[in-house]
């Protein structure tokens, strides 16, 4: 008789732990959000121009919403945010022109059954666009902005002969951003490299933090193995062209290759110990007059030198995870990391200690796999989208779509939790932003004022989005008022800010209650597949290491395992937000991620050793599934 009242307990305990708004105010490090934000911003002021120019400035919020595509893919290495800002241009472009021929033909201002099938069109849309997002892997404001597009170009009462135009001044705005995100790719090509390599280095420094205060490790550990298998991927383009020039001409020196033909020099780990040891001493700022020890002054933006920083990143995970590391002081050698981190982001030769060999480390392979695309979060957004946006229309509500974008920002997220931090988030920043959107409006600007305002509102919005989400709708809430008012400027300002308030409010509400209705199993499944994953590389690494073939392919081993005890704590996350029990003992998955990690220095150890031993041809670089395959009878037959 008290199992119901057990497990009525404990659906309230999860229920109380998926609505925390844990986490909501805290900031994310950015490094790189400065120059970003002052691209994007020079991106929207010229696409805005030639509507000025030829004294139409309403037709520039078309090509504002058209330059949004910018915004997406900030971290994304080049090659790879060319191809995504090409396809996001051309859905940018599409959501103007089915949203202005949408207008056009069912004129929803003034209400009725073509309001409606507006409302229904905007739902799906924001259910498409949320699918596309996730398969891309595109977080911060993501399908939002392709919402916004849409919505914006309906309910700015178009005609029929103002569709191709607005949709010409969207695609010139799209056209823009994806010329400016191909002129970094060749004014900056290390941007991408340079802040994954900083961002592995700065949570390796806090894995070595933790350790030193003897704090859990379980999440900075996480967070620094996918920061530096992140490192790793983003400079894996770079590493091919490398290869690719070496297999051209046979003369040319080459780490990768050389290391896999020839191996290291008999004197690695003992060079490798001297150099952890030499980082444990030295100070990060060398004192004003000492000589600089020959090797240690190198361009941070350069490939080699961003290559060894991986490197060292990795070696200095592996030691911490075997809690025998090749290292005195741990804090000591997280200062240092720092300083290098420092000097890549200023793009500065490191001052640091020397590195170790780059023949030191067998480097684990791969790129990503594409992300799972689950249908029920889009689904929760299309139901979420369309509800708000209809009880919007039957409460009379002006800019009734606002509601609709609120919840669709809100289940922009990977699960409830993240849902009810993006509730707080949107809230708060909305409140704040009213604030500033009444400042200004009170000042009555005018057309190039507005434009102006604009601008520097896309530069604050990229610099605090990529921070904190709420600091960003501080920002995003004004720009989005500035632009209708440039759109409509014969709207009273009172009525726009009340119409944002009391839609974003709703949108939140209802938003909340879609996600809590609609709930799934698919994140338990993903958990539990998850574990067997892990479990199964576990088991191929014990084998590789009983029989000795751990140093004979260890950037596979390496790899296989990395990636499989990354997916496992991402999937446990991911499970724990939802409100569908995952099915899974939590004592198990920490006890399959302790083990995961163990064999994970020790495949590091076997790679190092079996190098130096008997060095030989190796295997290349090899992508990284989900589960490894299949093993033989005797290693599945083990616990």
């Amino acid at each position: 008789m008290r199992r119901p009242s057990l497990h009525r307990a404990a659906r309230a305990r999860s229920l109380r732990d998926v609505l925390s708004p844990r986490g909501a105010l805290a900031l994310q490090r950015a490094d790189d959000a400065l120059p970003f934000a002052l691209r994007a911003a020079l991106v929207t002021a010229l696409a805005a121009l030639p509507a000025f120019l030829t004294g139409r400035p309403g037709d520039a919020v078309f090509a504002v919403l058209g330059s949004f595509t910018t915004t997406f893919g900030r971290l994304m290495p080049h090659t790879r945010r060319t191809r995504v800002l090409a396809g996001v241009a051309v859905a940018m472009t599409l959501c103007v022109a089915a949203g202005s021929a949408l207008g056009a033909r069912l004129r929803p201002q003034d209400g009725g059954a073509g309001a409606l099938l507006v409302v229904a069109a905007t739902a799906l849309v924001a259910g498409t666009a949320k699918l596309g997002c996730d398969r891309a892997r595109l977080r911060g404001l993501g399908a939002v902005m392709l919402l916004f597009g849409f919505a914006v170009a309906a309910q700015a009462a178009p005609t029929p002969a103002e569709v191709l135009p607005r949709t010409l001044l969207a695609a010139g705005g799209a056209a823009t951003a994806w010329l400016a995100a191909l002129a970094g790719r060749l004014t900056h090509p290390e941007g991408p490299r340079r802040h994954a390599v900083a961002l592995a280095l700065h949570e390796v420094a806090a894995l070595l933090d933790a350790e030193a205060a003897g704090a859990p490790r379980t999440a900075a550990r996480h967070r620094a193995t996918t920061a530096v298998l992140d490192a790793y991927r983003a400079l894996e383009p770079e590493r091919r062209r490398t290869r690719a020039g070496a297999r051209r001409t046979p003369g040319v020196r080459e780490t990768a290759v050389t290391r896999r033909t020839h191996g290291p020099a008999p004197s690695v780990r003992a060079a490798a110990h001297a150099a952890f040891a030499r980082a444990a001493s030295v100070r990060p700022r060398r004192a004003p007059g000492r000589p600089v020890r020959a090797g240690t002054r190198r361009a941070p933006a350069s490939p080699e030198h961003a290559e060894r920083m991986a490197d060292l990143c990795w070696s200095v995970l592996v030691g911490a995870v075997r809690r025998r590391p090749p290292y005195g002081d741990p804090a000591a050698l997280a200062d240092v990391l720092r300083a290098h981190a420092r000097a890549f982001v200023r793009r500065r030769p490191g001052d640091g200690p020397e590195l170790p060999p780059a023949a030191a480390v067998n480097r684990p392979h791969g790129a990503r796999p594409p992300a799972p695309a689950l249908l029920v979060p889009a689904l929760r957004t299309v139901l979420g989208t369309g509800l708000a946006g209809a009880v919007a229309l039957g409460l009379g509500l002006g800019h009734g779509y606002w509601a609709a974008l609120s919840a669709a920002a809100v289940l922009h997220s990977v699960d409830v939790r993240t849902a009810t931090r993006r509730a707080v988030q949107r809230t708060l920043g909305t409140a704040a932003g009213l604030v500033l959107a009444v400042a200004v409006l009170g000042l009555c600007p005018g057309p190039l004022a507005l434009a102006g305002t604009v601008v520097a509102l896309e530069l604050l919005l990229e610099y605090a989005v990529a921070r904190n989400y709420g600091l960003g709708v501080v920002f995003l809430t004004p720009l989005a008022l500035l632009l209708t008012e440039l759109a409509a400027p014969a709207e009273p300002a009172g009525a726009l800010v009340l119409d944002r308030a009391v839609g974003s409010l709703l949108g939140v509400l209802l938003a909340l209650l879609c996600a809590l209705a609609v709930v799934h199993d698919r994140a338990a499944v993903r958990a539990r597949r998850a574990l067997a994953a892990c479990v199964l590389a576990s088991a191929q690494a014990r084998e590789a290491l009983a029989a000795g073939r751990a140093g004979a392919a260890p950037e596979v081993l390496q790899a296989r395992l990395a990636a499989a005890v990354v997916e496992l704590r991402e999937a446990e996350d991911a499970a724990a937000g939802e409100l569908w029990p995952a099915g899974t003992d939590p004592a198990d998955l920490a006890r399959a991620e302790r083990r995961a990690y163990r064999l994970l220095g020790l495949l590091a150890a076997a790679g190092r050793e079996g190098a130096r031993t008997a060095p030989g041809t190796g295997p290349g670089p090899v992508p990284l599934p989900w589960s490894p395959p299949s093993l033989s009878p005797s290693a599945r037959s083990r616990p």
